[in-house]
């Protein structure tokens, strides 16, 4: 499994945008072939900064989000808005306690 962690700085007067396509589009994204989880947090600090978590069940199967229609379809909203570069990682889970 991979996990993927995107962080996006958005400028304040598009936040609320952002939420709307946030809104909008979630349940396809978390509903797209290889997608197991999909959160979305905001910085306790900074409230234009935002975190998207998501679980892939393999590298292939992000790749083919990151390929695709709806990812082109996301991300042409959402990059315009930000204030700073997104940045984002691909991690591997070892280990989960509770």
């Amino acid at each position: 499994m991979i996990v993927r962690i995107v962080k996006m700085g958005f400028y304040k007067q598009n936040i609320e945008i952002f939420l709307s396509n946030f809104e909008d589009t979630k349940q396809r994204i978390r509903n797209f072939e290889g997608c197991q989880f999909l959160e979305l947090y905001r910085d306790v600090k900074d409230p234009t900064v935002f975190f998207t978590y998501s679980y892939w069940e393999s590298e292939e199967a992000l790749e083919g989000y990151r390929k695709s229609e709806l990812f082109n379809s996301v991300w042409s909203k959402t990059k315009p808005l930000f204030s700073k570069p997104a940045k984002a990682w691909s991690v591997e889970k070892l280990q989960t306690l509770k």
